[in-house]
């Protein structure tokens, strides 16, 4: 089986392109996504033919769960298809198990760097509080396609991700589990983010994560509602613009890293 390594500001998946539906995926994916003993990814994708949009997509998280949606990677499924010559169009859907995503490729010396990524309605709920290792915390649950926790903190940088964080993603509250996002608003226009991805662990970006919370930050005061933001990662930085319908757009890039195969 060929395979390609991409990454969205580090979040790295393995890409497949398949006519037909795979049978092993998430073995596959768990066995791959190793990182001292497999390719070393945050997970599989694959590509697929869709009679519903353009193209298929479906992932695999690196302890073999199935995503519903993942922003850096449908911006890497555009390059994919664009560079490797499946498709000419910059103008893309992508059937998702969240729903159809239009996508706008950006091109440089003929290559799709970057894309802007229309995520589709953002639904933002009621702040609650969970009991957590003992201790009080509060969350603002939000839906791109896939639950997020959007937590508000002084000290993003040395947020708990592996204790809060992964306390969270298995809380009660959440029974298919939950991405977890501790955000610092550092102005009116830029959010420090990072996440504790429900199947991956701490990642280095996440797509939907940085949708989640420019929708929680608008929704709290914290940001303006039409204006881009920017939402700087461990991996760089995306551009979330949440418009007034409640739809979301996402613009960032999309690196290829290698090409491989494996042998058994």
């Amino acid at each position: 089986m060929k395979f390609t390594k991409m990454h969205g500001l580090g979040n790295d998946y393995l890409y497949v392109y398949s006519e037909t539906e795979p049978t092993n995926a998430p073995e596959l994916s768990i066995k791959l996504s190793r990182r001292h003993f497999g390719a070393g990814s945050d997970g599989m994708i694959w590509i697929l033919p869709s009679d519903k949009a353009d193209f298929k997509m479906r992932i695999f998280n690196a302890d073999g769960s199935e995503a519903k949606m993942c922003g850096n990677g449908i911006r890497c499924v555009g390059r994919y298809v664009y560079d490797k010559g499946y498709t000419d169009k910059t103008h893309l859907t992508v059937d998702t198990l969240s729903g159809i995503k239009i996508l706008d490729l950006k091109l440089k010396d003929g290559k799709a760097v970057a894309a802007t990524v229309n995520m589709g309605e953002v639904n933002v709920g009621k702040k609650m509080s969970l009991e957590v290792l003992g201790d009080k915390v509060e969350c603002i649950p939000v839906s791109v396609g896939n639950p997020h926790a959007v937590i508000f903190t002084d000290d993003a940088e040395n947020a708990p991700l592996t204790t809060v964080g992964a306390a969270i993603e298995h809380h009660s509250e959440f029974p298919d589990g939950v991405n977890v996002e501790f955000v610092q608003a550092l102005d009116g226009n830029t959010l420090r983010m990072r996440v504790w991805e429900r199947g991956s662990g701490i990642t280095m970006a996440c797509g939907t994560g940085a949708c989640a919370s420019v929708s929680a930050a608008v929704a709290e005061g914290f940001c303006k509602e039409g204006e881009p933001i920017e939402v700087k990662l461990d991996g760089g930085s995306l551009f979330i613009t949440k418009n007034a319908d409640g739809t979301v757009l996402m613009t960032g890039p999309a690196e290829f890293v290698y090409e491989g195969e494996t042998i058994e």
